[in-house]
């Protein structure tokens, strides 16, 4: 059976328009698609947003005001591989402003509790050497990050 694709639905509590456009403000490869509003037949207030559509860099979204019973956890991010470090910057900056949080080894979360790992080039190839001992010295330098910086761990790496 062949598929259309896939859309990621995001759960939100009443903020799912404000989420969209943030996105679309942050990722300029994007678009709004269609919104849907609660009407009589409920759950939620008549006129209220229900789902919002959204695309961000070619993958599909909808944001749906669903309510506060399912928030958001690291359970799942979205990584956002870069071409550059000012690209890497850009997103890092754009994500934890106004109200974001940063986390661990490149993790943060946005103001809406949505969870990002921004990843520059060269990491995933440092954590991933062949040689072992390399690969563990730049994780080593990772683990002790928040945004993380590929040159701090090339050297590190390169250390031996």
């Amino acid at each position: 059976m062949a598929s259309n694709g896939f859309t990621t639905c995001l759960w939100f509590d009443g903020d799912a328009e404000a989420a969209a456009d943030h996105y679309l403000s942050v990722f300029k490869d994007g678009r709004r698609g269609r919104t849907a509003r609660y009407n009589e037949a409920g759950p939620g207030t008549p006129g209220a947003v229900m789902v919002v559509e959204f695309e961000i860099n070619g993958q599909k979204f909808i944001g749906l005001n669903g309510g506060p019973q399912f928030p958001f956890t690291e359970a799942v991010s979205f990584q956002i591989h870069c071409r550059d470090e000012a690209e890497a910057d850009y997103y890092w900056d754009a994500l934890t402003k106004d109200g974001g949080e940063e986390g661990a080894c490149g993790w943060l979360k946005d103001r809406f509790g949505v969870s990002w790992q921004v990843i520059p080039p060269g990491v995933i190839d440092l954590i991933a050497d062949p040689d072992p001992a390399r690969a563990a010295r730049a994780t080593a330098v990772m683990m002790k990050m928040k945004k993380l910086d590929a040159a701090a761990m090339r050297r590190a790496a390169e250390e031996g």
